[in-house]
């Protein structure tokens, strides 16, 4: 099923002794689209301080009572390592934190996304020794760039074509079996009479940061054939096809 991220905001995040916080943002691979990390502001126990969870760390949501339980202790959390989630977040940043809560990494340029904490590491690889192989590559491939982006900072950005500038991003929408962002829901202001639309994240070429805008592939002919997305509508396969097809390029 899919959700709004946007409905995803002030969840409880509950640890396995009590609770962390409260949702306030998303960390997402740019690349993937896939959501990696959860923003949690804690309360009065850890004096306020946002802590970034994985998606590797969530067991099933509980959507009724708008929490988020994760099989974490509180303890776990307070040692974490302190990132300014004001900020882009490092590789090396990345690394520590898996490496504290012994989240699993895959070999390449990214971590896990999915799976349960404390996945197997082959005896003949220490945990340690896999990070430091992780953060080797990274330094020895400057060139490429961090994809991991915040939803908070991208919320407002302009969605631009070829040939013109459609809207700006106002949510995105979240597969809840894999944590992947199909879909990014846009505001067309004048440009398609205030109408809101869903743009397939495949179909996003680029984010330029320095302009603050999204680039997709689409022409403006197929996104002013895109049906207007309506929130209280329900988000089933025969509604989201519409999307799809009226979005053909």
């Amino acid at each position: 099923m899919l959700r709004s991220i946007q409905s995803l905001k002030n969840f409880t995040m509950m640890a396995t002794d009590g609770e962390i916080g409260k949702v306030k943002d998303f960390y997402f691979d740019d690349q993937t689209w896939t959501l990696r990390y959860l923003v949690v502001e804690t309360g009065n126990w850890l004096f306020g301080r946002k802590v970034l969870i994985s998606t590797t760390a969530l067991h099933a949501p509980d959507w009724d009572s708008h929490s988020f339980p994760v099989n974490l202790t509180k303890e776990q959390i307070k040692h974490s390592p302190d990132i300014d989630t004001e900020k882009p977040v490092s590789r090396q940043q990345e690394a520590s934190l898996h490496s504290h809560y012994l989240w699993p990494v895959e070999g390449g340029l990214g971590f896990m996304t999915t799976g349960m904490v404390g996945g197997v590491v082959p005896p003949e690889v220490g945990f340690d020794d896999q990070i430091a192989q992780e953060m080797h590559k990274e330094d020895t491939a400057q060139a490429k760039e961090n994809h991991l982006r915040s939803f908070k900072h991208l919320r407002g950005y302009q969605l631009r074509n070829a040939d013109d500038e459609i809207g700006e991003v106002e949510d995105f929408l979240i597969d809840e079996n894999n944590w992947t962002l199909p879909y990014v829901v846009v505001d067309t202001g004048n440009w398609y009479a205030g109408k809101m639309i869903l743009i397939p994240s495949r179909h996003i070429d680029r984010i330029e940061w320095e302009s603050t805008s999204i680039i997709s592939l689409q022409s403006v002919e197929s996104l002013k054939n895109s049906p207007e997305f309506d929130y209280t509508k329900p988000l089933n396969e025969e509604y989201l096809r519409s999307f799809d097809r009226g979005n053909m390029y």
